[in-house]
């Protein structure tokens, strides 16, 4: 591993500053199957979302591809925490990396529930996906509101000691509003972004192809809507140290070295896994020549290193 590659994320030292997104890579083993990957070529490992009790997800079909990217609406199928904590862990070469569990609930008891559950084991940190419905209240989701997520991050930082990251929803309004709500609330690292709600639509027989109707939209497609998010919500977190994981249709180096740019400190790799399981040691070696071709000894030396325009007129935005 690159030398220059070795940073730190809520605490954590890591080796690359690359996080395998949760959701992608199952429970950690899925892709050590493959020949030639490793999980020693990332900095971090973001496991399946895990809710307190087992959950069988949504009915087919869960996936289907869109141009530059995919849908998906999985449903947080899962073993439940119990199994995780008890049968799964234990099997986790945390010699190789460092695992993130991700945690969903459907009341902001829940979550916290699980977040106490965890708290007592050897995972290295918790994230928080507040992008669930709350069933509480009328199946609004908790990170479109954030008083809701506020809550929700609270409890979660009662309940335990371990690092924790709220993964954010840019289907809101102020993402801005969103993320210093869960600063004040508690958490150490932010994940920006989940993915957008869209839809495919069969025009055979004219229904949804996706059997939820609408799941999440993930890959290029959507890279520039999650930069802009990262730079958004950099102008807050950074003036509480608050890290971010940049993430949202990242394939390349550049893509990557765009998200530090712009203030993520670590970067996610999700959809792009799916076509090239062997990416991340190429993206390592990008983002580590890129620093030695500009004379950077670190990670930390680049982010955030946006100069934006100053001849930007407001009600030039948007125009053609």
């Amino acid at each position: 591993m690159h030398k220059n590659l070795k940073t730190e994320f809520c605490g954590l030292k890591l080796n690359s500053p690359i996080v395998l997104l949760s959701g992608c890579v199952g429970f950690g083993e899925e892709y050590t199957r493959i020949q030639g990957f490793s999980n020693a070529d990332v900095g971090a490992v973001c496991l399946k979302g895990t809710t307190l009790e087992p959950r069988l997800g949504n009915i087919p079909h869960r996936i289907c591809e869109t141009p530059e990217g995919m849908i998906n609406a999985i449903g947080l199928q899962n073993p439940g925490a119990g199994v995780v904590i008890n049968d799964i862990m234990p099997n986790l070469d945390k010699t190789e990396t460092r695992f993130i569990i991700n945690i969903s609930g459907s009341s902001v008891e829940e979550y916290g529930e699980i977040a106490k559950r965890f708290d007592d084991t050897d995972i290295d940190a918790i994230e928080i996906n507040i992008s669930c419905p709350n069933v509480k209240e009328g199946g609004v989701a908790f990170g479109n509101d954030p008083d809701m997520s506020y809550r929700v991050v609270e409890l979660c930082r009662k309940n335990t000691t371990k690092p924790l990251i709220t993964k954010l929803s840019p289907n809101q309004t102020d993402i801005g509003n969103s993320a210093q709500r869960c600063i004040d609330a508690g958490t150490d690292g932010l994940a920006v972004i989940n993915t957008l709600m869209g839809m495919g639509i069969d025009t055979a027989t004219r229904k949804p192809i996706i059997g939820n109707n609408q799941g999440g939209l993930s890959g290029p497609a959507i890279k520039p809507v999650a930069l802009l998010k990262v730079h958004q919500v950099y102008q807050v977190s950074k003036h509480h140290n608050v890290p971010i994981i940049g993430q949202g249709g990242i394939v390349t180096a550049n893509d990557a070295i765009e998200f530090i740019i712009a203030g993520a400190a670590t970067v996610g790799i999700g959809t792009a896994l799916f076509y090239d399981p062997l990416v991340c040691p190429k993206i390592n070696h990008g983002i580590s020549q890129y620093l030695i071709d500009n004379n950077l000894s670190s990670i930390n030396e680049l982010v955030g290193t946006l100069e934006i325009n100053s001849a930007t007129s407001q009600c030039d935005i948007g125009s053609k």
